[in-house]
């Protein structure tokens, strides 16, 4: 069974398995510090235990101005070069609670961009969320979904080269960030350049309309993140893994498959270890979707794999053009079928879990990989579909639905970061 093999990235980093945890907002690290804690600490025990190839950590945001969420763990910018020696043993305790059972474990590291939420953040209520360029975010044509973007994120700041690339920039922060988690033990970070968060902005022709050394064609786009690259690899090691997730609805709506293609093939030839694919943005937020696929495995067929997985058709455009690159599809996987299918279907080399990892924590233990126990027509873990209140089904805006079923999940995390079990009462189908 291909899920169960070993894979080397690029880096020379063995995963044990092809299951990886898949990041997501733990929301248990609030300011004024923002450093993980004892919660962090205790809901990645369950993780570390679980029989996981490689574990994601949440997106950990690169300097505390610009949060994502009150709770995110984040780089305090006034001590990036210099963190407290409090803070260094709380992220090298995380780490090694990470790597207790042999997982590596990946830093996902952040910056929200023109989507940092105003109020919430180290740098005044009234002070603007930073972008490439200008350009607001666009919920709706209501007056209530302009009225929320207005007034919770507002028109951003457009970033000068300095504010990019100067002493303290975007790039630097990303590095200092990189430093601290290859100085606490952990074995890579990947970059979110996907969801709408600043790297994405940078990458997409929407909301990067700059005409300088960043923006203007596919290859300025993507110069912050090949500086942040290789950067990053000049500060730690060349056995230091750098990922990096990437959009792949940009590519099915507005931008060209070739500009998509031509970005990635200047990230692989920069040298990343693997590249996930993901989608979704605050405007569309596909990954915040539904769980689709809760039925019994009792019907499944071997086509599972693309009706499962949300982004599996894209990836494998991307492996026919680039055949070495290390691959990671996250959404939608469900079944042991599923992901043993797109495995051997070459669309991807890892398969990412999110939501059910809050569900079974053990999973690959649990089910998908314990095929001694359980057979295949059982090896499923099916969500129940989140039921929105009727009050915010009067609600036109999408983010208020999906960020109320987002909520669901970081309930989840939240029972797993006060030492409870996860909730059975959202599995449909138990193993």
């Amino acid at each position: 069974m291909l899920l169960s093999e070993e894979i080397e990235l690029p880096c020379g980093l063995r995963l044990p398995n092809r299951l990886c945890k898949a990041a997501m907002a733990e929301n248990l690290a609030p300011g004024p510090d923002h450093k993980p804690n004892q919660k962090s600490v205790t809901a990645y025990g369950q993780w570390a235990d679980g029989g996981w190839g490689m574990i994601l950590t949440g997106n950990v945001q690169v300097s505390d101005v610009h949060l994502g969420g009150p709770g995110d763990v984040a780089i305090l910018s006034h001590a990036s070069k210099n963190p407290s020696p409090e803070t260094k043993e709380a992220w090298k305790t995380w780490a090694a609670t990470c790597q207790r059972s042999g997982t590596p474990t990946i830093v996902q590291l952040c910056h929200p961009g023109r989507q940092s939420p105003a109020g919430i953040s180290n740098r005044g209520f009234f002070a603007k969320a930073i972008a490439p360029s200008p350009v607001k975010l666009n919920f709706g044509p209501s007056i209530l979904e302009k009225l929320a973007a207005a007034l919770l994120f507002g028109t951003p700041h457009e970033m000068t080269i300095e504010e990019i690339s100067g002493e303290g920039g975007i790039v630097d922060q990303f590095v200092e960030a990189a430093k601290q988690s290859f100085e606490a033990g952990f074995k890579g970070i990947e970059l979110h350049g996907a969801h709408g968060y600043l790297l994405a902005q940078f990458l997409s022709p929407l909301t990067n309309l700059r005409t300088d050394e960043f923006g203007g064609t596919p290859a300025k786009r993507a110069e912050i993140v090949l500086r942040v690259i290789r950067a990053i690899r000049e500060a730690t090691s060349k056995e230091f893994c750098i990922g990096i997730k990437m959009n792949s609805v940009d590519a099915a709506s507005s931008e060209s498959l070739d500009d998509v293609m031509a970005q990635i093939r200047l990230v692989a030839e920069c040298g990343i270890d693997f590249i996930e694919i993901s989608g979704g943005t605050y405007e569309n937020p596909r990954m915040m979707g539904g769980d689709s696929t809760a039925a019994s495995l009792a019907n499944v067929k071997k086509s599972t794999a693309l009706r499962e997985s949300f982004f599996l058709e894209f990836a494998q455009t991307v492996r026919k053009e680039f055949p070495q690159l290390v691959l990671m599809v996250t959404g939608g996987f469900r079944t042991r079928i599923g992901m043993e299918e797109a495995l051997k279907s070459g669309g991807c080399d890892l398969i990412g879990i999110g939501r059910p990892a809050t569900v079974k924590p053990k999973l690959p233990k649990e089910i998908i990989l314990n095929t001694s126990e359980v057979p295949d027509e059982r090896a499923s873990v099916a969500l129940i579909p989140y039921k929105a209140p009727w009050l915010i089904k009067k609600f036109p805006l999408k983010l208020v639905g999906t960020g109320a079923a987002n909520m669901q999940w970081g309930g989840q995390i939240a029972r797993m970061g006060d030492g409870l079990e996860p909730s059975a009462s959202l599995l449909e189908v138990t193993v």
